[in-house]
């Protein structure tokens, strides 16, 4: 598998840095689980973020940070080309290894609520940080055109979608901000599985669904 979206540089070094809400932590991780490319740009954000950690030498720095950067650093004690990410491909039966903490192992245990016609969610309630979800829309499906309120970093895990940015399939990631407006339309075939972070609710340009919004809690 070699995908064809990949990470913002911004999100690489915030990652790095450890600068990333929790939710989008996991779906880069998952991302990097699968694609060699960014695992390799990962040595040049490793770098940034080293220099962005010593322009703050001195600086006051509590006990979790400092548990999170030493953890951190354990998962890269080997090259990113070589770390133990076992998903060098997406298994249609397991989820990539980072997201078992949040979702479990594989796919058929995997509880969905309905939210919508043809559209399912499982939002994990680990995270303290930004949201993580897990969606799945029908094949066929037209997502109502919507913008971001913040950030929203999604990985396909299944299936497809087009949108004005292209075509994404499963190991890319559609890294958005507030400036993106789309409107996702799944592939026929299969439903469109992935998992997405967002640290702000979606701005949704219909009223129907600005008013079903509530409900949905996206």
């Amino acid at each position: 598998m070699k995908p064809h979206h990949h990470l913002d540089d911004s999100t690489l070094i915030g990652y790095s840095a450890g600068a990333l809400p929790a939710a989008f932590r996991v779906v880069v991780s998952a991302h990097l689980s699968i694609c060699q490319s960014c695992r390799e740009r990962m040595l040049d954000a490793d770098a940034v973020g080293g220099q962005l950690i010593s322009l703050q030498e001195g600086a006051a720095m509590s006990a979790a940070a400092r548990n999170d950067i030493m953890r951190r650093l354990g998962e890269r004690s080997t090259p990113p080309s070589m770390t133990a990410t076992a998903n060098r491909t997406l298994d249609p039966h397991v989820l990539p290894r980072p997201l078992w903490p949040y979702f479990g192992e594989t796919y058929s245990d995997l509880r969905w609520r309905t939210i919508g016609p043809g559209v399912h969610h499982i939002r994990s309630r680990h995270v303290d940080d930004g949201h993580l979800m897990l969606l799945r829309i029908a094949p066929g499906r037209c997502v109502p055109m919507h913008t971001h309120g913040g950030n929203e970093l999604t990985m396909i895990l299944q299936g497809a979608y087009d949108d004005s940015l292209g075509h994404f399939a499963p190991g890319d990631v559609a890294d958005l901000d507030s400036d993106v407006e789309h409107q996702p339309v799944t592939s026929p075939g299969v439903p469109c599985v992935c998992v997405a972070a967002t640290d702000l609710p979606l701005r949704f340009s219909g009223w129907l669904a600005r008013t079903l919004q509530p409900f949905f809690k996206l």
